[in-house]
């Protein structure tokens, strides 16, 4: 990299030091008893760095980080982006099998781990065949034994200062596994120009600011909350409170204890605090800005959030990984006034709707959603026809259908691959029915998402037996259960005669869509036969 190179890099590395000279003294991040001033934060990450690089780690390679979220998670976040070490963040309700695919074809050289999660890595680390060049323990483990290290010991005594790593905007900062449409997940490379870029849209459209006190609630491994709120509040110098997990108790108590301005929830999480009986004990008044996504907020809900936290302006982000993630921002003026909608295009995005020949269809009319973004990644790891496939015609290809308005404002209909998002995660159906297939007494098998009031989508199989055979909904949601990451197995199965079907023999699972769209109004009923 020549000087002039160096000069105008703008990495995610970049973004921590100017936030540290700006505010050497002021909180950045907090996590249970630790806090960190801006200063502190870049010097721990600088030692990350340094240590990184002494283990014979090189620009380009990937690591795989398995936790729940830590300080040392966020350390990580900027620790790697600094080496030029791709950050490979994995959804921590995997299991050993889901999560060895990800070692295996991210063809990772390092792992992080929590305490909690290191059995399930260790297995995935057997069952892929990689050999990471280190194996460390994050979150202050007790005792590391065997290959695993302690992260803070093995950071401790490296330099503070920051390295000298060739980076340029355009390298891939993290690669995140997406199930998108398919059985396999896809690894999304996002480069540092495509999170900046995004960091920028959500500060400006999402009205953040340098004041705020952000609570980061929501898993660190999505990114969501990593790259609509943890990196943007860093980009501003604000400062955050992370939390290990989204409990509802805990988030209301942490609100009041820090007088925070600032929350992100998914409409499950949201609903959750509201029927939380602390809700009504805590004192909420310092919340300024709230943030939703992942689903629309039913409308009576946000009607009860607006009356309870009257001094709360609330934001519908929409987006997919793909797009780091961000797409279109609903505004808490049209919350009430555009209810359903997911907005209009944040400020680095051209949306529009295009029927199946890519021709732009008139408002009010259904189609595609596609994209041309300075946030759309670089690609899928491993896999150019997937991304040429996405990219087809010089726009960002969402695979959601939605309608927009005469006004640019956009509302979600359908997934054009049957995609279902529960609890703010995305299953794929056809995995799921792909595991149903391997049953014995299975004939055929669909998997839906149906309206359920916590989840918002309930995974639903709807199965046919063999003839012949006897067959329960009991087994079925027994049968995933034992063998698929929890998130992923069925809540609820229906065994029926048939699946119904249009004149080319495809399952109509949109009939299926209507037909058990009340299923979940019985929450205790999860099987039916």
């Amino acid at each position: 990299m020549n000087d002039m190179q160096r000069a105008r890099r703008n990495t995610l590395g970049d973004l921590l030091r100017r936030s540290r000279k700006r505010f050497p003294r002021k909180l950045a991040l907090r996590f249970q008893e630790e806090t960190l001033t801006y200063e502190q934060l870049d010097k721990v990450v600088n030692q990350a760095a340094n240590a990184l690089l002494a283990a014979g780690l090189r620009k380009g390679e990937r690591a795989a980080v398995l936790s729940r979220n830590s300080m040392d998670f966020a350390i990580l976040n900027f620790a790697l982006a600094k080496a030029g070490v791709v950050m490979v963040p994995i959804n921590y309700m995997l299991n050993s099998e889901d999560v060895s695919y990800i070692l295996g074809h991210a063809e990772v050289s390092t792992c992080f781990a929590a305490p909690e999660f290191r059995t399930v890595m260790d297995e995935a680390i057997r069952l892929s065949g990689c050999s990471p060049k280190v194996c460390s323990l994050i979150s202050k483990p007790a005792d590391p034994t065997g290959p695993w290290l302690s992260f803070r010991e093995w950071i401790r005594d490296c330099a503070t200062t920051e390295p000298e790593v060739d980076l340029a905007d355009d390298d891939v900062v993290h690669i995140l596994y997406t199930s998108g449409t398919e059985a396999k997940p896809k690894g999304v490379m996002l480069t540092h120009a495509n999170v900046v870029a995004e960091y920028v849209s959500t500060i400006i459209d999402g009205g953040m600011t340098a004041d705020d006190i952000a609570v980061h609630a929501m898993p660190l491994f999505h990114c969501a909350q990593l790259h609509c709120f943890l990196g943007p509040y860093v980009y501003l110098g604000a400062s955050g409170i992370i939390l290990e997990q989204a409990v509802p108790d805990v988030i209301l108590e942490t609100v009041e204890r820090f007088r925070a301005t600032q929350l992100f929830c998914p409409p499950t999480v949201w609903i959750a605090l509201l029927r939380s009986p602390s809700f009504a004990e805590r004192d909420l008044s310092s919340l300024k800005t709230c943030y939703y996504g992942a689903a629309i907020m039913p409308v009576e809900i946000l009607k009860e959030l607006n009356a309870r936290l009257p001094n709360a302006r609330f934001y519908n982000f929409y987006g997919q990984t793909e797009v780091a993630p961000l797409a279109t921002v609903l505004k808490p003026e049209d919350q009430l006034l555009k209810a359903g909608s997911a907005g209009r295009p944040a400020l680095n995005v051209e949306t529009k709707i295009i029927d199946d020949h890519g021709r732009e269809v008139p408002p009010g009319t259904v189609g595609e959603i596609v994209h041309r973004t300075s946030h759309a990644m670089l690609g899928y790891f491993r896999d150019e026809e997937k991304t040429r496939e996405a990219f087809r015609d010089g726009w960002f290809h969402s695979g959601d259908l939605g309608i927009m308005d005469e006004e640019g404002y956009i509302t979600i209909v359908d997934r054009k691959k049957d995609m279902i998002k529960t609890g703010g995660e995305n299953v794929a159906s056809r995995e799921v029915e792909e595991l149903i297939y391997r049953h014995p007494k299975v004939s055929e098998a669909a998997v839906i998402g149906v309206p359920h009031p916590y989840w918002i989508e309930a995974v639903t199989a709807v199965v046919v037996p063999k003839a012949g055979e006897t067959l329960t909904a009991e087994e079925i949601l027994t049968f995933c259960r034992e063998r698929m990451s929890s998130f992923k197995a069925p809540k609820y199965a229906v065994i029926t005669d048939s699946l119904p079907r249009n004149p080319s023999g495809k399952i109509l699972k949109r009939e299926l869509r209507l037909r058990y769209k009340s299923l979940a109004a019985d929450d205790h009923n999860q099987v039916v036969s």
